[in-house]
């Protein structure tokens, strides 16, 4: 799609795992223009597979900092010839993909504050960096590393009551610790570290961009409550990181205009402004556009539930970062591993492999499903920590099978129980003007989207979402516009497209759901028991 820019406009960039993606959306939020670059297909002479780089031990995962610098080139070049008008674009924003990090080689600053418009960013950025690959959030190396952190501020629970999370091998800290342990001179020679998202914001404003709150909250580095660096997780992963890291910023900042670079060479307004880049999920939040107290559920290969929380509980499951959209408030992420593959296995099982028998079953069984109740597990589940297939009676005894009917009900109440559950433990509560957004491949079905809105008793609505961090990101860049004059994110989105009603809790579900919720977290309590045996 590459119609000539005619009208004012803001940017929303996606720098993710496999492209770079923009789009350009007008004064009243319409996209009208978009392009992307993918890296395997369009890059090939940096020979990723998935956009990454597996390395030989299986744990270590990286991506080349120059070919996310080169595919910025070929999209830029790419809308200049299409007749793009850049001068029309008032602001931009954009996504990362959450915790990487990009390190940038002592005198790099310099370079990037006289770039020459004659030449494209990678012929002259070639130098700047101390680490050529490097880490993404696929990568599990620093197993080491979270448990030196965990120890140092005093255990696992308050490095997530300090961070949002306890230690995870993806988190940034954890991975400038094993740089600064295994390559310690790069770490000498390095003057910034950023993460994707302020690294991609940085080569637009030709200066290092500070670091957002939202963004900067999944490092294991970030006081979530008091928005600043954590000095005693700062010492346990390097020296210096401070400086290194940078100031921090609320991440609806305009943290400057777009650098005389993009003006000569591209023909950017020199007031185009540039609002702090943030994460790709929390970006993806802007994109679907949450209030407080709503939730969005992805429905995927794994199931993710963000939450928009006002008081968190940070736990040892699950993330909680700083909203980016409201400063005031959080935003909690869950992951649950046994997601569609779980959902068409029971499919293949029981309805002989077809979504409309599935449909049926749940449509000629009774909510609360007479009592009956299931896991459904067939890897090692992230939230909570269990395996195996476990079915439960009206009487609560462990059963071998259930009758096929009841067997797919029992799934798909148990997992969105298993959500509900998880969410409140987090501080997540139902509120009267809540709203669950549904994406990914089963909220195309009304039926399992019935059980979501009878458990959480809440209406579900459904949501385009193919480029919710990319659309979160031009919305952004509308609300930089007017940050500072207290108009609220909402206000600035109302124009956008409204989600569709796709289904309203039954009468009854409230009472029904209630004990069973309740019913459903003992059993849950009973099977990691069972699988972990007693606490200590």
């Amino acid at each position: 799609m590459a119609e000539p820019a005619s009208h004012r406009c803001c940017l929303g960039w996606d720098f993710s795992t496999q492209q770079v993606k923009v789009i350009a959306v007008d004064a009243d939020l319409n996209v009208f223009y978009e392009d992307s670059v993918h890296f395997d297909s369009d890059l090939l002479e940096f020979g990723t597979q998935g956009g990454v780089h597996i390395h030989k031990d299986g744990l270590t995962v990286t991506s080349p900092v120059l070919m996310w610098v080169q595919a910025l080139d070929v999209i830029l070049e790419k809308m200049k010839a299409s007749g793009f008008d850049f001068s029309q674009v008032l602001a931009m924003s954009g996504a990362g993909q959450q915790h990487g990090s990009v390190y940038w080689k002592t005198g790099a600053s310099q370079v990037l504050t006289s770039l020459s418009p004659d030449l494209l960013l990678h012929q002259q950025l070639q130098a700047c960096f101390s680490i050529s690959d490097c880490p993404v959030w696929m990568d599990s190396s620093t197993t080491a590393q979270c448990r030196q952190l965990e120890a140092a501020v005093g255990g696992a629970q308050t490095l997530s009551c300090l961070t949002g999370s306890r230690a995870y091998e993806r988190f940034t800290g954890n991975q400038i610790a094993k740089i600064y342990q295994q390559d310690p001179e790069a770490y000498s020679h390095t003057e910034r570290i950023s993460l994707v998202s302020s690294f991609a914001a940085s080569l637009f404003l030709g200066f290092y961009s500070p670091i957002d709150y939202s963004d900067g909250s999944g490092m294991n580095l970030l006081q979530i409550h008091d928005k600043v660096w954590s000095q005693v997780c700062l010492d346990a992963c390097a020296p210096h990181l401070e400086e290194k890291l940078g100031l921090l910023v609320p991440s609806c900042s305009v943290v400057g205009a777009v650098s005389s670079y993009y003006v000569q060479r591209y023909g950017f307004h020199p007031g185009c402004k540039v609002v702090a880049f943030t994460g790709d999920n929390p970006a993806s939040l802007a994109g679907m556009r949450l209030e407080e107290g709503d939730i969005a559920v992805s429905l995927g290969t794994s199931d993710t539930l963000f939450l928009w929380l006002q008081e968190p509980t940070p736990a040892l499951e699950g993330h909680i970062f700083c909203n980016p959209v409201d400063p005031q408030h959080y935003l909690a992420l869950l992951c649950f591993k046994n997601g569609s593959l779980m959902r068409e296995k029971i499919r293949d099982a029981s309805a002989s492999g077809s979504w409309n028998e599935f449909s049926k079953a749940l449509r000629s069984t009774e909510m609360g499903n007479g009592g009956n109740l299931g896991f459904y597990f067939d890897v090692m589940e992230i939230t909570p920590e269990i395996i195996g297939h476990h079915r439960f009676n009206a009487e609560n005894h462990e059963v071998s099978a259930f009758p096929r009917d009841v067997e797919i009900r029992a799934l798909i109440e148990g997992q969105f129980m298993a959500k509900r559950i998880h969410a409140e433990s987090l501080g997540y509560r139902v509120m009267p003007k809540t709203k669950i957004l549904a994406t990914g491949g089963a909220s195309h079905n009304r039926d399992i989207l019935q059980v979501l809105a009878d458990v959480f008793g809440a209406p579900v609505y459904i949501i385009d979402t193919a480029n919710s961090a990319c659309v979160g990101s031009a919305y952004r860049a509308f609300h930089g516009l007017v940050a500072g004059t207290n108009v609220p994110f909402s206000e600035v989105v109302k124009l956008a497209p409204m989600p569709r009603l796709a289904a309203t809790p039954a009468p009854g579900a409230a009472q029904v759901y209630e004990a069973l919720l309740l019913k459903y977290a003992k059993l849950e309590q009973r099977v990691l028991s069972q699988i972990q045996g007693p606490p200590e």
